[in-house]
């Protein structure tokens, strides 16, 4: 009798202990009876929220969903903008479960599955949303509008996964080599047009400047040309004016300032040499103090 009763209680608690199943904070289970999604009097699959909950042992089993954002960081994909050219584009996704019944009809439950079916989901909006753009859109201003486009684009697509899409994010955008020579050759074109034509208007700028100040420069030196003539013909008149009037009062003394004058001119330099007769009119006031022969 003791022995039945520790049978009895061993089955009870085994029965016990396989009826009752356990949801984690973060999760939500599906039940899967006889092989089908089990469903409540309203046709509905029945999901079950975190806590503990019971089931019929060896008929029923437990799938448990992780309901949390799960991020998608897959590699580098290569997509074509509009230019046909090539960008290498590297993005992550943040989504979740948004519909546990479809989403477990189809992928079975599987993140694996469901990451590898929305990957293409996503791929197709963003080689959309890059296909409509040239790069220097893309590089210019408009990742954020692109991102927001693709996140629209997606989430309608990830809808029949079950799956909501939160996020969208382009981490890097790189160029093939041969994208980037085409970039760096172009970009070094324009910046030879650039410097052509800033060097083409300097230059035009400096004939200008140049060709002003040589107008200014002439007309200065003409109006000191002008202002030395005007001065020079004024001391002229007033030495002439001087002369006239020292004549005028003594000309035997205007003689003599002459013939001093002129001495002076002869003889400032030491190595001149004048040849003339002695008895010459030009010494006549060294041979006599009073002028007389």
């Amino acid at each position: 009798m003791r022995n039945l009763i520790l049978f009895l209680s061993t089955v009870v608690l085994f029965v016990v202990y396989t009826s009752v199943f356990v949801i984690y904070e973060g999760s939500r289970g599906i039940v899967i009876q006889f092989g089908k999604v089990k469903r409540d009097d309203a046709n509905t699959t029945v999901v079950y929220q975190p806590g503990i909950h019971f089931k019929i042992p060896f008929i029923d089993s437990v799938r448990l969903l992780d309901a949390r954002i799960q991020t998608m960081d897959d590699e580098a994909d290569r997509f074509v903008t509009s230019e046909k050219k090539d960008l290498i584009v590297d993005s992550y996704v943040k989504w979740k479960i948004e519909n546990f019944e479809v989403f477990y009809l189809k992928t079975g439950g599987d993140t694996l599955r469901a990451e590898a079916l929305l990957k293409k989901k996503i791929n197709n909006g963003l080689r959309s949303e890059f296909g409509s753009r040239t790069i220097a859109e893309i590089v210019s201003g408009e990742r954020d509008e692109l991102m927001e486009e693709a996140l629209i684009e997606t989430s309608k697509s990830a809808s029949d996964l079950g799956i909501n899409i939160v996020d969208i994010r382009v981490k890097r955008i790189n160029l093939p080599n041969e994208v980037s020579n085409y970039i760096f050759a172009r970009m070094r074109s324009e910046r030879h047009a650039v410097a052509k034509e800033h060097r083409s208007e300097g230059r035009e700028k400096a004939e200008f400047i140049r060709a002003d100040i040589d107008a200014r420069v002439t007309i200065m030196l003409a109006e000191a040309e002008r202002n030395l003539r005007i001065v020079r013909g004024q001391g002229d008149a007033e030495a002439a004016k001087i002369y006239a009037d020292t004549y005028s009062k003594d000309p035997e003394f205007y003689k003599f300032l002459r013939s001093l004058d002129a001495y002076k001119v002869s003889f400032n330099n030491k190595s001149d040499v004048m040849i003339v007769k002695p008895d010459s009119d030009f010494f006549r006031y060294l041979k006599e103090t009073n002028g007389k022969k």
